[in-house]
Formats: C-alpha cells, structure tokens, sequence
C-alpha cells in the first residue's frame, strides 16, 4: 500500500522536473513474475524505473540502507520498504544464497523483482562485469530476464552526489531473454556466466555504454585505495619539506621530493562475449555477436 502511496506523491514531481522517456514499455508482461535487469547509474535508479513500469517492482537492494541509525537510518529505511526494496547481505557465502531465495520467493509470487547484475552503482558511468546471481534466479525460478537500460541518471545523481541535477532522463527496455534452454543447469557455472554475459551484452546495446570487463566494486576498492595512498603521499611530502625548513629538528637541511605512487589505470574496455548461439546465428534482427569487437552505438 505504501508503494502506490508513495509512487503517487513522487510521479508529478519526478515527470515534471526530469521528463522521462521511455522505449520497450510493451515487453514488461502485463502479468506473472519476470526480472527487470538493469544497469546501475545513480541512487535514482530506483526511482524513475518504477515510476515508468505500471507494475510494482521490488527491487534487491543492499542491507546497508536498512541498518544505519538514528533519525536519518529511520528514513532510509522508511524510503527503501515504501519503494518496494528487499535487503540483502552482499557479503557472498551463505549470505548470497539467502538473497537468491530471497529473489525467488518474490518471483514465486507472481511479482516483478529488479536486480542490478553489476552489484554496485558504476563508478564511471560505464557498464562492467555482471555478477552471476541474476542467473542462478532465473534459472531456479523458470522466468525471463528483461534488460533494462537506464540513460542519463549517471549525470543526474553520480555517486557522492546529494542533490540531483535537472536533466531529462531515459529508460529502454528490452525484449524478454527465455533462458529456459538450461533449465536444470543452475549449478554449472559456465552456463550461468554465459547467461550473464549475454544479459550485459544486450544492456551494452541498449544503452551504448562502454563496457569493462571487470567487477566495479574491485575497481571502486583499486580507486579508494589510491586515494588513500595519495593522501599518505602528501603527509609525507609536507614532513619532508618541514624538516628541510628547520621545523624538525635531526632533519637534512636540503630538499627533498618524495615519489608518489601512480595510480592504478583502470582495464581496458572490452565488449562481453556474444551468446555461443547468437555467434552461430544471430539475433532475428540482425545483429551478429561481438566477438573481438565493441558495439559503439551511443544511446538515443
């Protein structure tokens, strides 16, 4: 009840300011469960999907946003069971096999269950490596994955950022991937990457991002790190140069640098792997698989 509530208030507010557009909107099913798997840009992900889609959509999200404290850790928590978001424990192990139960007890339910296979929001704006969980759900829960690509809420809301920027966004929606030609594969892992793999390709489509073939949250770790090493850096060159100006005594009077270490580069984009039966054939449409190459269409 509180999703509709809440949906309400937050419809005018978020068509007049921000005007989304919408393409695909047919291949949601009117009815019976499905995963809407998107690419994960911004915090406000979770707002303009379910603002378009005329289901409810409950998301999977991180059990961060239910655990903080005080008055504002209320509200998040108030925010986040009103959007329609289950948490969950990223953690891997045990914890990942509650969240996937998780899922598909939602889909059992006849429901709509969104999930960002990335796992994180981007640090960039690019689409990297998917995680297999969205695999193992569809496969466990016998329903199709739609790939949805969210457009331009990167340069609404990026991360660290508090207050959105006024700037019309977009959401395409893909036709419906049927995976059921694996059924009782749940436990091979090369079919659920192959799954994974073919789940990102089509949002690399669908969105035109450039693609990483890499876990963001590694890179987000690799990045923080360097940031962390930096700032060391810097303490270390300010002691030096005291020192060299008599603020320390036992010090060397003359100058000295202090080398910092150079960051880490991030990988070199490269597309995910086609679909073996797409490579063999291709899509009705047309469109081959990638191969070695990059699909470098730009969203609309």
């Amino acid at each position: 009840m509180l999703y509709w509530v809440v949906k309400a208030f937050l419809t005018p507010i978020l068509r007049l300011f921000w005007r989304p557009w919408v393409e695909g909107l047919e291949n949601i099913p009117e009815r019976g469960p499905a995963i809407l798997a998107g690419n994960h840009l911004s915090f406000s992900d979770h707002l303009f999907l379910p603002l378009v889609v005329p289901r409810r959509v409950t998301f999977l999200a991180k059990s961060d946003y239910f655990t903080a404290p005080g008055f504002k850790g209320w509200l998040k928590r108030l925010f986040f069971t009103s959007a329609g978001q289950l948490p969950i424990d990223r953690s891997g192990g045990a914890a990942s096999d509650r969240a996937l139960r998780s899922g598909v007890k939602v889909l059992q339910g006849g429901k709509l269950l969104g999930i960002y296979p990335e796992g994180t929001r981007s640090p960039d704006g690019r689409l990297y490596r998917g995680k297999i969980g969205v695999a193992r759900m569809a496969l466990a829960s016998k329903v199709p994955v739609i790939p949805v690509a969210m457009i331009g809420t990167f340069e609404v809301q990026p991360q660290g950022k508090l207050l959105p920027r006024i700037r019309r966004v977009g959401i395409r929606i893909g036709q419906p991937l049927d995976f059921s030609r694996y059924e009782g594969m749940v436990d091979d892992r090369f079919v659920l990457r192959s799954m994974t793999d073919e789940i990102m390709y089509e949002l690399m489509a669908l969105s035109g991002q450039e693609y990483v073939d890499r876990y963001a949250q590694r890179v987000k770790s690799e990045l923080a790190a360097t940031v962390e090493a930096d700032g060391e850096a810097d303490g270390e060159a300010a002691g030096e140069a005291a020192g060299a100006c008599g603020g320390e005594p036992g010090r060397e009077g003359a100058g000295r640098t202090v080398d910092r270490p150079p960051a880490k580069a991030m990988a070199e984009p490269s597309a995910p792997r086609a679909p073996r039966a797409r490579r063999r054939a291709g899509r009705k449409t047309g469109r081959s698989g990638l191969g070695d190459q990059t699909d470098t269409r730009q969203a609309g």
